[in-house]
């Protein structure tokens, strides 16, 4: 499903965007100095069931290791899913737990 959508990263509302089944997806953050703070998820509900968050979240913590910057996240439902992904949770700066 994420794998035919296109991940946008748009930096003049700090938010990373993504359409599936004409609807908009989007984690809002803010950037500061090498920290990206994850602070808010809206998933339409429409793609809820159909499991999308998990490939949305994927894919926007695949693009943000490949910038080299740390994650804090910030919401509730970014932190589960970093608690449940070992591999993210490297991504974390140094003295942050989740």
């Amino acid at each position: 499903m994420v794998d035919a959508a296109e991940l946008i990263d748009n930096d003049f509302l700090r938010q990373f965007e993504m359409k599936i089944d004409d609807k908009l997806a989007k984690i809002e953050y803010s950037l500061q100095e090498r920290k990206i703070f994850l602070t808010k998820i809206i998933i339409p509900e429409e793609v809820i069931d159909q499991g999308f968050s998990k490939e949305f979240l994927a894919a926007v913590f695949e693009q943000i290791q490949e910038r080299n910057l740390s994650v804090v996240p910030t919401s509730p439902e970014i932190a589960k899913f970093v608690r449940s992904n070992r591999k993210y949770k490297r991504m974390l700066p140094v003295g942050v737990r989740i």
